[in-house]
């Protein structure tokens, strides 16, 4: 399962950044390694500079065996927030769409 993540010009995003990431998402989801291809995470800075409420949005596609990919968002007040809130969104996702290929 490949994991790629990427982020604007507005999210300072470091190999440390990425791999903190990296590490934390296969943790989270190792339940699906069997039906996802790959995770593409995309983090961005809606407001650039100005500091407002929710204005770091996460996004993950998941890219599942022989479906269209999948794919959430969320936002946050740093990109941690948004990231923990739309693994917690995919793994819904994940979960529904497991259940009915398996028939439940």
């Amino acid at each position: 399962m490949d994991i790629i993540i990427n982020s604007d010009n507005n999210v300072e995003s470091t190999l440390d950044f990425k791999n903190n990431f990296r590490e934390e998402l296969t943790h989270s989801l190792r339940r699906f390694d069997s039906y996802i291809t790959r995770f593409e995470v995309f983090f961005s800075d809606e407001s650039s500079n100005k500091n407002t409420q929710d204005d770091h949005k996460c996004v993950i596609e998941a890219r599942m065996k022989g479906r269209n990919p999948e794919r959430v968002s969320d936002n946050g007040n740093t990109p941690k927030e948004a990231f923990d809130g739309a693994v917690s969104k995919i793994k819904s996702v994940l979960d529904r769409v497991v259940d009915q290929q398996r028939g439940y």
